[in-house]
């Protein structure tokens, strides 16, 4: 299969396919796919802050913010502006390139949006990227967020249509797929993924990873989460996965969808370094940074940093340009000096 392949045409089979690859030839593949499109020494940094916390309507069997189990979560109010630009302030002081904001919500209320719209704007104030996860969206609600200048919305699918009923009964599959679409018409950028854990097997696995890369576009975002067991919800008596599959799911993800960025995301607590580092030879390019997820623990930021030194990884840089002519002002020069280190030597050296 040619690595530059980009195609939205997959079948189960095919999936199933990539899963059943040996190993070190799964890996192999991944990591041809990744070098073609992406520095494979650079990391994309996000941070993620829980906005607003607890009391969600909906019964996702992983989740501690349900209002339906008893988990021990204290419920929060939204978070208030100002509070919201000292996280994200601090998230950039400490090497994050994108602010992801989230909300316990079924979907925001109009009385709602004023503030999370001012959220992003202010954000994006501060040379961040900004991500949203609210919930279901309608048509004007994604385009309030899209004028606000959001970057990316966070929708995921969480698993197959087929294993869905298994997970959550309050929203259709159909829901999920029609916010993704509202968000790509009204101009923003898709971030969206699964959980891999959860009782499921390679056949949803390979139904999630389809669905996703058989979307009209390829998220730009693709978070590979495994389920962190939280007492009282449903899942906490789950077997714990085979760290080789997670891996798997991260490779088939990259060689699927190989312009995405493939995120390292929930379940990083329990991974060794080394499980780390296999992932990102797999194709992650992608971490959530910081001391939890919305309600449960991830590495300390240092750590990470620690790692990243250990195996030669830098932060992938995030570059804002005011306009078209910025952009190619910026490549120009690139070109120019290019063509000088062609005809000139260093002569310090």
């Amino acid at each position: 299969m040619p690595a530059a392949d980009i195609r939205h045409d997959w079948t189960r089979q095919q999936v199933l396919d990539l899963f059943a690859m040996p190993f070190s030839d799964l890996m192999f593949t991944a990591q041809q796919v990744h070098r073609t499109h992406f520095d494979p020494n650079r990391v994309q940094v996000s941070t993620l802050c829980s906005i607003k916390t607890g009391a969600c309507p909906e019964d996702c069997a992983y989740c501690p913010q349900s209002a339906r189990y008893d988990t021990g979560l204290e419920r929060e109010k939204l978070m208030k502006v100002e509070k919201v630009l000292e996280e994200a302030r601090a998230a950039k002081a400490g090497g994050a390139t994108r602010f992801c904001m989230g909300a316990a919500w079924r979907s925001p209320k109009k009385k709602d949006m004023p503030y999370v719209t001012q959220m992003v704007r202010e954000v994006k104030a501060l040379g961040m990227e900004t991500c949203m996860t609210l919930g279901m969206l309608n048509d004007d609600q994604a385009k309030e967020l899209a004028d606000a200048g959001l970057d990316y919305y966070n929708h995921n699918l969480d698993t197959s249509p087929e294993y869905y009923g298994e997970i959550i009964t309050t929203r259709t599959y159909q829901d999920r797929l029609q916010t993704l679409g509202r968000v790509r018409a009204a101009g923003m950028k898709v971030c969206a993924g699964g959980i891999v854990g959860m009782g499921e097997g390679d056949k949803d696995r390979a139904g999630l990873l389809m669905q996703l890369a058989n979307l009209p576009e390829h998220p730009e975002s693709v978070p590979i989460n495994m389920l962190v067991k939280v007492a009282g919800t449903p899942l906490e008596q789950e077997k714990d996965l085979d760290p080789f599959e997670f891996i798997r799911c991260i490779a088939v993800a990259r060689i699927m969808m190989p312009k995405s960025h493939v995120r390292l995301s929930a379940g990083r607590e329990q991974m060794s370094d080394e499980m780390q580092s296999m992932a990102f030879l797999a194709g992650a390019n992608s971490i959530f940074y910081g001391e939890k997820l919305l309600t449960t623990a991830n590495p300390e930021a240092n750590k990470d940093m620690q790692l990243f030194s250990r195996l030669g990884i830098q932060p992938e840089e995030y570059q804002q340009y005011a306009d078209e002519s910025a952009v190619e002002a910026e490549l120009n020069a690139q070109i120019t000096e290019q063509q000088n280190d062609a005809f000139f030597y260093d002569a310090a050296k």
